[in-house]
């Protein structure tokens, strides 16, 4: 695997970890209930795309990620503790989790030769279903099927942004800082100035 692309899959296993037991302390958990939503959180997106893509499972080839979703999980569970914290904290982390997820996703289908837009997909599958597992365990509707800001389509946007670029022949490195500032401006100014998608509204016929 490519260095950039592995360092930072770490980075977004780190983060999604972190954003787990943030968001477990919310529900009071103990330290083995936020370990496995935080490792379930940083695990989870990647799993779904490699079942998908039929390739080796990354956490199982390389245990380095595994350590680092729990080493995480465990310092972010006693600092919590120790530090009065936002109860939405975790959606800072989480947009930068979102956008190194999706772009580690979308690369990994591209050195998997999936076309442009399966790749896309994996990315976006990658960025948001972490996120998902972590809402279900925690009780909550997932973010991403709530009437609300930009989160998917923020994944999406970006993952085309990387396909693009690497098309028109820029850097990998390049390309990657690109997409991850899409997404993550994206996504940010979303959760600021309250952007969203058009809703689907039926007109309803008069009465007569």
């Amino acid at each position: 695997m490519d260095p950039l692309l592995y360092w930072v899959g770490l980075a977004a296993v780190a983060v999604n970890a972190l954003t787990g037991v943030l968001d477990s302390g919310r529900k009071q958990m103990d330290l083995i209930g936020a370990l496995l939503v935080g490792v379930a959180t940083a695990l989870g997106g990647g799993t779904v795309r490699d079942l998908l893509l039929d390739r080796n499972v990354f956490w199982v080839v390389d245990q380095s990620y595994l350590i680092t979703a729990l080493g995480t999980g465990f310092l972010t569970f006693f600092i919590a503790r120790a530090l009065p914290l936002p109860p939405k904290l975790f959606l800072i982390p989480d947009a930068v989790g979102l956008a190194l997820f999706t772009i580690v996703g979308t690369q990994v289908a591209l050195q998997w030769h999936t076309p442009w837009l399966v790749a896309s997909l994996m990315g976006v599958t990658t960025g948001i279903v972490g996120g998902v597992l972590r809402d279900i365990l925690c009780n909550d509707v997932p973010l991403v099927f709530l009437k609300g800001e930009l989160y998917a389509s923020a994944a999406w946007l970006g993952a085309l942004t990387l396909i693009v670029l690497q098309a028109l022949g820029l850097p990998a490195v390049t390309s990657t800082w690109i997409a991850l500032a899409v997404i993550l401006v994206l996504r940010l100014a979303a959760m600021r100035f309250h952007l969203t998608l058009p809703e689907f509204r039926q007109h309803k016929t008069p009465q007569a």
